[in-house]
C-alpha cells in the first residue's frame, strides 16, 4: 500500500513540476505579443488564444500537485482546532466529494475531447489551430487529481482508524 501511495505522490509531483514550466511559456507568449504590438506595430493573430490555452492547461494540470502539497483552500483556523481523527473524518468527506466531482469531470472531459477530436475542431482564428489537444489536457488533469484524491482518501481513512498520522 505504501508503494502505491508513494507512486501516486510521485506522479503528482512530477506532473506538477513539469506543468509549472507552462507559466514561463505563457509569459513568453504574452511578452512576445507586447513587443510585437507596441514596439513593432505588428500584433499577432495567435498570441491571445495561445496564452489562454497555456494558462488554462497549467491551471488544470497542477490540481493534483496542489492537492499533494495541501495547497487547496481550507478554513485552517477552524480545521486545526479539531483532533487528528476529526480532521481525518472531515478530509474523508471532502475527498469523497472531490472524487465525485473528479469522476464526472473525467467522463465529461473525455466526451468533450472526443467530440472535438472526431471533427478535428479548430479555433476560429485565421490560422485554424486544433483545439482538441488542449481539451485532452482537461481529461488528463482530471485523472491526475482523481489519483491524488484517492491517495488522500486512503490516507485519511487510515488516520481515522489508527488515530495517528500516517507516514509512507
Amino acid at each position: 500500500m505504501k508503494q502505491f501511495l508513494r507512486t501516486i505522490d510521485n506522479i503528482s509531483d512530477w506532473s506538477g513540476r513539469i506543468s509549472s514550466f507552462l507559466v514561463f511559456f505563457g509569459i513568453f507568449i504574452l511578452a512576445f505579443e507586447v513587443v510585437a504590438r507596441y514596439f513593432f506595430g505588428a500584433p499577432t493573430v495567435w498570441a491571445h488564444g495561445y496564452s489562454q490555452r497555456v494558462f488554462g492547461s497549467y491551471f488544470v494540470l497542477v490540481g493534483a500537485y496542489t492537492l499533494l502539497k495541501d495547497g487547496h483552500v481550507r478554513v485552517d483556523i477552524i480545521y486545526q482546532r479539531f483532533s487528528l481523527r476529526k480532521r481525518a473524518f472531515l478530509d474523508i468527506v471532502n475527498y469523497s466529494l472531490l472524487l465525485i466531482w473528479a469522476f464526472v469531470l473525467i467522463r465529461e472531459g473525455w466526451m468533450f475531447f472526443m467530440s472535438s477530436f472526431l471533427i478535428r475542431e479548430a479555433d476560429e482564428m485565421v490560422l485554424a489551430h486544433p483545439v482538441y489537444p488542449v481539451k485532452f489536457l482537461l481529461f488528463i488533469g482530471a485523472a491526475l487529481i482523481t489519483m491524488q484524491g484517492i491517495n488522500r482518501l486512503i490516507v485519511s481513512i487510515i488516520v481515522l482508524i489508527k488515530g495517528v498520522k500516517y507516514e509512507y
